[in-house]
């Protein structure tokens, strides 16, 4: 897979569109201290997504320290759809990619023909506990944020192997998203998204509850709520197949 130059600097991504699919292409984004691997098969390759999935910058495998804020993530996405000659393209964002999907919309509403929300709110509050322990006390953050990633039907294996892949990540720019994220408030403004827009919950998600998702429903005109019974804050892969099902769903329903 390639490495995109861009005038935010260099940033790799999964190309994982079809030209025989006559879909609009899907810009997957992952959340705060994640990679394009959090999406699972069964979505990134997904036929009706036509997906680009990337890595943030100082994520996966793009170089790189991350950035500070959710507006500076938002700016590098524009600069990839500039590379990619992408004129308008679905932003699909996960937890603090979320967030970056609807600054996406508010600020180029015109490069935005959809969304789709997973686990993510208008504003995305941190336990200051999580926050400042991240660079002080890692292990134990850590152990935070694994324990609010996943619920009752994820198996020890995806715990074991997100907690060692967080303990590897540079915890300087761990600390960033995270107080990016803190900082995130949109409560004002996303009542003015005007696309066809998918919110996808978890039910036991308690880094960012169902309540977030139902707000976002609730300001966002037209959009469509879908709750992921029994999943976490990790629903894309505790329980991948009912998220792609939803998603597709929605992808069908709508005129391209």
């Amino acid at each position: 897979m390639p490495m995109l130059q861009t005038e935010a600097g260099a940033i790799w991504y999964a190309d994982h569109r079809d030209p025989t699919v006559h879909m609009p292409v899907t810009l997957l984004v992952h959340g705060a201290g994640g990679s394009h691997l959090d999406w699972p098969a069964e979505i990134r390759r997904m036929p009706e997504l036509n997906a680009v999935a990337i890595d943030l910058p100082g994520h996966g495998r793009s170089s790189g320290m991350g950035r500070s804020t959710v507006s500076a993530y938002a700016s590098d996405l524009l600069a990839v759809l500039d590379a990619l000659k992408l004129k308008r393209v679905i932003v699909a964002g996960h937890s603090m990619g979320g967030a970056i999907a609807q600054s996406m919309a508010l600020r180029s509403a015109e490069r935005v023909q959809g969304l789709v929300l997973m686990g993510t709110g208008a504003r995305l509050g941190v336990h200051p506990d999580l926050l400042g322990g991240i660079l002080t006390e890692l292990s134990h953050s850590v152990t935070m944020i694994v324990n609010g990633y996943y619920g009752p039907t994820a198996t020890d294996s995806m715990r074991r192997r997100t907690y060692q892949r967080l303990m590897e990540f540079n915890p300087t720019i761990l600390y960033n998203d995270y107080a990016a994220c803190n900082q995130f408030d949109l409560r004002g403004e996303v009542n003015r998204i005007r696309v066809p827009t998918l919110i996808v919950g978890g039910g036991e998600d308690h880094m960012t509850p169902f309540k977030f998702s139902e707000y976002l429903h609730e300001q966002i005109a037209g959009s469509q709520l879908v709750k992921i019974e029994g999943s976490a804050h990790m629903m894309i892969l505790e329980q991948p197949q009912l998220v792609a099902d939803a998603v597709q769903k929605w992808l069908m329903e709508q005129r391209w």
